[in-house]
């Protein structure tokens, strides 16, 4: 009879995700919009991050390809100009620019510590780009280290709440336990629903950071060598 009448009720209570946010504590909804946030604002992070990163790489190829076609720097330095779209170009338009400003006014001679000043501009603007490839990758990690555990709170604070519903009805039947351990789990699903993608995605993102990182680096260092043989050959100091 009992169990009947368990079936009977379960039956009769509505278990989508709707209806459990609806009849959830306040908390725990509160827990569950916090989540769905989070969520979103991992995937618009994780969208915006692809592309940039995309469009870098492939920016990044193009511009080597023509650094190393053996076009003249002045020439290459003219085209890109302020219109500079990736990190290569920019660690280039700042070495050239310094490279020009160690000539005096009739470019005839070379102000001393041209090479430390060209090493410092790529520099700052090396360090400048790193930063920006890396933004916002680090909101991808607190989602996907802290999402379950606020789902796991909203679900401690759902179970509590129905051993408090329990305990007022002295009744312990599956109908009246089930719903409130549903909705409570909610909360946990929710946060690992948040989580996962985002650690997936922020250790992908990460990599691809630093693997292009690497490329502007090697390029700095490359580009560095070039002009300081430049430099040795106008006999600068």
């Amino acid at each position: 009879m009992i169990a009947a009448f368990a079936v009977e009720a379960g039956q009769a209570l509505d278990f989508s995700v709707q209806a459990l946010f609806m009849r959830a504590h306040w908390v725990v909804k509160v827990v569950m919009i916090l989540l769905v946030l989070a969520s979103i604002w991992s995937w618009a992070i994780m969208f915006e991050k692809s592309v940039l990163l995309g469009r870098l790489r492939r920016g990044a190829s193009k511009f080597e390809d023509a650094f190393w076609s053996g076009k003249p720097l002045d020439q290459l330095y003219e085209e890109i100009g302020a219109n500079a779209s990736n990190p290569l170009e920019r660690v280039f338009v700042a070495g050239m620019r310094e490279w020009r400003r160690t000539f005096d006014a009739k470019g005839t001679e070379l102000f001393g510590g041209a090479r430390d000043r060209i090493d410092r501009a790529m520099t700052v603007v090396g360090a400048r780009e790193s930063e920006r490839l890396e933004a916002r990758l680090g909101h991808l990690a607190t989602i996907g280290a802290v999402t379950p555990f606020v789902g796991l709170f909203g679900t401690v604070w759902g179970i509590k709440n129905s051993f408090e519903e329990i305990a007022l009805s002295q009744n312990t039947s599956i109908a009246v336990v089930a719903p409130g351990i549903a909705e409570a789990l909610v909360a946990t699903a929710l946060g690992l629903f948040a989580a996962i993608p985002a650690v997936i995605a922020y250790n992908q993102l990460i990599n691809s950071s630093n693997r292009l990182n690497v490329r502007l680096e090697n390029f700095s260092d490359e580009f560095a060598t070039i002009l300081s043989r430049q430099l040795d050959k106008q006999g600068a100091a």
